[in-house]
Parts: structure tokens; C-alpha cells; sequence
């Protein structure tokens, strides 16, 4: 739904509102510091494919409505529900059960996904966060690997999006401890993009130089960084030419190259992608 704000999901845990091609997608539990029931998973689950549906979008803001990000799983409301709990986290097709495709959705998702995080991040909610492509936190904000306090370990694509960013030491140190710590460190682990005052502000800043370039290259720069990060070079120059030839034929290709020999500002299609 473009220009407007729409429930995603179930008791509108998690909300979408579309203005000028950036999707801001709201997580819509205050009260609870958006802890993670199995509505608000499912209304993750539902954002992220009405933003993959919509060809106009060009850039996600990904927030927390209140006092937090997201204080990760609430373990009261979802022990309470153990039978929906055991389907949720039954393999579905594709091989990822509700609380991976909670957050991988938004890896998946062919635009850049930006998330603001404020007061915790802590335990899936970090999952979360590290789903994102690029993280702006504030200074102060908590964040906890938390799983460890429950006697457990990271199953909501964390075991992917931790080892991408940092080494396995610090992987494991913060895995084992469950430890807190705050937006400055993340960002010096390499965690977060950057640890700043104003992380809506900054996120902002990158949607807009973002809706500078073409949203197809936005979305073969991804795929491309993605899929190739752990492939052998002989196959990492074989997706490099297949998504580059896919771009060289497309509309925004030549709405580029037209507007730089121009001196102009291109003015781009909907993306192909989705």
C-alpha cells in the first residue's frame, strides 16, 4: 500500500507505510518492547512479502515503535501457545521455519533493508537487527546475543548473519556470554554500521542517497555480495557476469547512462526484481 499505513499482520504487530519508494516498517508492540510473539513473527513474515510485492519500493526502514527496537523473544506469550510454538518452529518449505523467516525474510528481500535501533536489541530482536543490510544505533542502545541467559543458542539466522560480520572469537564470546553492551561497542565490533545520535536521521540520510542510484543495481549489488561471499572466485565471477548482463539490457541502465552524459538526475523505473 503506497503513501499510507497499513497493518501487515496479525493485531497490527507490525506496521508499513510506503511514502516516496521507502517502505518504514514498524514494530508494534510498545508496550511489551515489541518483544516477539507469534503474531508479531507472523506480521514480520507478512511485511516483508508486501514489500517484496510492490515494485516501487527502493529502500526499507526497519524501527521499533516506543522505548525499544526489540527486547527479543517474549518467552511468557509464547510458552503459553506451545502447540502454535512447535508448528512455528516446524522446517516449512524452503527449509526455514517462522522464527528464521522472521528475519531472513528481509535478507531476501531484493532493496536495501536499514534498521534504527534504540533502548534493546536484545536476543531475536538482534537477529533481527543482523537480517538488516545496514544497522544505525544509538549510542546508549543495549544489544545481547541473550540467548545464552536462557540456556540457549542464536536459531533465527544468527548463526549466518554473526559469522559475516565478525570474527568467530567475538562470535563466540558474545554467543557463550549472552553479555550487554552498547552501541559504541557494536559498532567497533562491527555489528552495527554506525553508532550515532539520531540512527532514524542517518537512516534516512542513506535511503536517500540510496534512491540516487539505479534499484536494479541496488538489487544485483546485493544478490551479488550475498551470494558470492563464501563462493569460490571461478563461481563469484560467473554470478558477477550473469547479473551484470541482466543489468547492461535493462531500462535503468540506459536511464542512467543517458542521465550521466547529461549532467542530469536519472529518473529510474520500478525495479525488475523481486
Amino acid at each position: 500500500m503506497t503513501d499510507a499505513q497499513s497493518p501487515a499482520g496479525p493485531e497490527d504487530r507490525v506496521l508499513v507505510e510506503v511514502r516516496d519508494a521507502v517502505a518504514r516498517v514498524t514494530l508494534n508492540r510498545p508496550a511489551k518492547h515489541n518483544g516477539l510473539d507469534l503474531p508479531m513473527l507472523r506480521g514480520l513474515v507478512a511485511a516483508g512479502r508486501q514489500v517484496r510485492a510492490d515494485p516501487s519500493v527502493r529502500a526499507v526502514i526497519l524501527r521499533g515503535a516506543g522505548p525499544a527496537f526489540c527486547a527479543g523473544l517474549d518467552f511468557a506469550s509464547v510458552g503459553k501457545q506451545r502447540r502454535a510454538a512447535a508448528r512455528a518452529a516446524a522446517k516449512l518449505p524452503g527449509g526455514l521455519n517462522l522464527f528464521q523467516r522472521a528475519c531472513w525474510i528481509w535478507r531476501e528481500l531484493p532493496v536495501p533493508v536499514i534498521a534504527v535501533l534504540h533502548g534493546h536489541c536484545f536476543g531475536g530482536g538482534m537477529q533481527l537487527a543482523l537480517a538488516a543490510d545496514f544497522r544505525f544505533a544509538t549510542p546508549d542502545c543495549e544489544l545481547s546475543i541473550m540467548e545464552a541467559r536462557w540456556g540457549l543458542i542464536p536459531d533465527m539466522t544468527g548463526s549466518v548473519t554473526l559469522r559475516e560480520l565478525v570474527p568467530m572469537d567475538v562470535a563466540k564470546r558474545l554467543t557463550m556470554t549472552g553479555e550487554v553492551f552498547d552501541g559504541r561497542q557494536a559498532a567497533g565490533y562491527g555489528l552495527v554500521t554506525e553508532a550515532v545520535d539520531d540512527p532514524a536521521a542517518a537512516a534516512r540520510q542513506l535511503a536517500d542517497q540510496l534512491m540516487r542510484r539505479s534499484p536494479d543495481a541496488l538489487a544485483a549489488a546485493k544478490k551479488l555480495l550475498h551470494s558470492t561471499w563464501s563462493q569460490s572466485p571461478r563461481r563469484a565471477f560467473w554470478t558477477e557476469t550473469a547479473l551484470q548482463a541482466r543489468l547492461l539490457a535493462g531500462a535503468n541502465h540506459r536511464i542512467a547512462r543517458s542521465a550521466n552524459l547529461r549532467r542530469e538526475t536519472p529518473e529510474f523505473v520500478s525495479r525488475r526484481s523481486r
